[in-house]
C-alpha cells in the first residue's frame, strides 16, 4: 500500500504526493522543548494549520490519518546524526521526559540508530511557568528528585532556582537519592560560584567573565565540580558557532546534508553573521583560554555542543578548545574520558581498556596532528557494533540497513532540493483556520 506522509511544513494546497485513493498521514511535529514558550507557540500554530489542512483534504474525499504528538512514534533523526559524527554517548540535560527516555530504550533495543542516551528529563525549573518545579523546602526537593529518578534518570538539572537555599535543598535531596545535579547559571557569575561552593556535579555553560583569576581557579580546582562551557553558545560574547558559519561553507558539507534537511542547514549557514575576526578573539576564544587555564589546574572540562547543529557541532566545540590553547590530546580527552567521568560512567566508557564497552571511531587522518581531522570519520562503533558513517548502516557481524528519514520516504518532486520547511507555499488564512 502506498501512503503519503505530511509534516507541518509541507501543507501545500496542491501537494505533489497526494493522489486519489492514497491515504494521507498528517504527522504533528515533536519538539523536545515543548515547555519553551516560543516552541509551544510554534506547536499551537502547527496544530491550527493541520486542523485546517485536514478539513481541506477530507473535503476533497481523501482518507486522512492524524498522528498526534502524544501517539506517533516516529523517532527523531537527531540521534543518527550524532552517531555518524562519532558521538557514542550523550547526556541531554534538558529534554521532554516522555520522549527522551523512550528514545533511550529504542536505542538500547536496537530499534533506532544512535548513541547511548542519558538525560535529566525535564528540568527542575525555578522561574514561573507551566512547568515550574516548586521547591520551597527539602520535602519539595525530595519529591522532585524522586520523581525524576523514577523516570530512569541518574541526574537532575537544577535551573533558575532563584534562592541559594532552594538549590541547596535540591543538592541534599539528590545526595540522599544518589543523583547527580547538573545546573545552569544563566550567565550569572556569582550564581556559578555558589554552585561550586555548594557541591554541584558541574557548571553547564561558560562563566560570563574572562580571564579566570586565581581565586576562581583555586576554588574550582579544590572542588570536584566539572565544567561544560558550551563555547558554541558563548555567554558574554559572540556565539562560537558563528565563527564556523562565517569561515567555512557549511552548506556544502555532503555528509551533514545526508542527515540534516537542507532547509535546516541553509538558513543558518548561507544567511550568516559576518563580523571582524577580533569579535571571536574577544569572545569564545578568550573563554576557551580560561577553560585551558582551569584544565591545567585540574578542573575536568567537558565537551558539550548544546544541540546547535547535531554531530558537527560537537566537532566545532572540540576545535574551539584548541583555539583556546589546549593541545589536541587535551581537547580529545575533554570529549571522551572527562565526559565519561562527569556522568559517572568512566568505568565503562571514555577510553579503550579491557573490560570497558567497545566504543571507538575510525578516521582517515590523525587528529593529533590537526584537530580538524576529527571530521574524517569513516566508521563508528558502539557496544562492538560497527556502522558506516556514509549510510549509518550496520556492517561487520551484522548487515542491518538503517531506516529512512521522513524526507527520504516522501513521494514528492525530487528535483526540488529545498523540499522541507520553506513555508513558502501556505495560503494566507486567519489563525483560527476557518477563513
Amino acid at each position: 500500500m502506498h501512503a503519503t506522509v505530511i509534516y507541518p511544513h509541507q501543507l501545500f494546497q496542491h501537494h505533489p504526493a497526494i493522489a486519489p485513493g492514497r491515504p494521507v498521514y498528517l504527522v504533528e511535529e515533536s519538539l523536545l522543548l515543548t515547555f519553551n514558550p516560543i516552541h509551544r507557540q510554534k506547536l499551537i500554530l502547527h496544530k491550527l494549520s493541520m486542523d485546517a489542512y485536514e478539513r481541506h483534504l477530507r473535503h476533497e474525499g481523501l482518507r486522512v490519518i492524524r498522528m498526534r504528538i502524544s501517539t506517533h512514534k516516529t523517532p527523531t533523526d537527531v540521534f543518527t546524526a550524532l552517531k555518524k559524527d562519532g558521538v557514542t554517548t550523550m547526556h541531554d540535560p534538558s529534554a521532554n521526559t516522555e520522549m527522551v527516555f523512550g528514545y533511550s530504550e529504542l536505542v538500547k533495543a536496537g530499534k533506532m540508530v544512535g548513541p547511548r542516551v542519558f538525560s535529566t528529563g525535564i528540568i527542575l525549573y525555578g522561574a514561573d511557568g507551566d512547568f515550574k518545579a516548586v521547591v520551597n523546602n527539602l520535602e519539595d526537593a525530595r519529591a522532585a528528585v524522586k520523581r525524576t529518578k523514577a523516570f530512569g534518570a541518574f541526574s537532575v538539572k537544577s535551573y533558575n532556582q532563584p534562592r541559594r537555599e532552594q538549590r541547596q535543598q535540591v543538592i541534599q535531596a539528590s545526595r540522599e537519592n544518589e543523583i547527580m545535579v547538573v545546573p545552569e547559571g544563566g550567565s550569572f557569575f556569582y550564581h556559578n560560584m555558589s554552585m561550586i561552593l555548594d557541591g554541584h556535579t558541574g557548571v553547564e555553560h561558560n562563566i560570563p567573565v574572562v580571564p579566570a583569576y586565581d581565586d576562581v581557579v583555586q576554588l574550582w580546582s579544590n572542588s570536584n565540580t566539572g565544567y561544560t562551557p558550551t563555547l558554541i553558545v558563548n555567554y558574554g560574547g559572540l556565539n562560537g558557532e558563528y565563527y564556523f558559519y562565517q569561515n567555512s561553507k557549511v552548506w556544502e558539507k555532503e555528509l551533514l546534508l545526508s542527515y540534516t534537511p537542507r532547509a535546516v542547514v541553509d538558513p543558518r549557514s548561507r544567511h550568516r553573521t559576518m563580523v571582524p575576526q577580533e569579535e571571536y578573539e574577544n569572545g569564545h576564544i578568550l573563554v576557551a583560554e580560561s577553560c585551558k587555564k582551569l584544565a591545567d589546574a585540574g578542573v575536568k572540562v567537558n565537551l558539550g555542543a548544546h544541540g546547535q547543529l547535531q554531530g558537527l557541532g560537537a566537532h566545532w566545540e572540540l576545535w574551539m578548545f584548541v583555539q583556546g590553547g589546549m593541545t589536541e590530546m587535551e581537547a580529545i580527552r575533554a570529549a571522551t574520558m572527562n565526559g565519561a567521568y562527569y556522568i559517572g560512567m568512566d568505568k565503562h566508557i571514555g577510553s579503550l581498556e579491557p573490560g570497558k564497552l567497545a566504543d571507538l571511531i575510525i578516521m582517515e587522518e590523525n587528529p593529533l596532528e590537526d584537530i580538524h581531522n576529527t571530521e574524517t570519520i569513516t566508521h563508528t562503533m558502539v557496544n562492538g557494533r560497527l556502522y558506516d558513517v556514509k549510510t549509518m548502516n550496520e556492517i561487520g557481524n551484522y548487515d542491518t540497513p538503517r531506516s529512512k528519514f521522513f524526507w527520504e520516504t516522501m513521494d514528492y518532486a525530487p528535483q526540488f532540493e529545498f523540499h522541507y520547511e520553506t513555508g513558502g507555499f501556505m495560503q494566507p488564512q486567519c489563525h483560527c483556520g476557518m477563513h
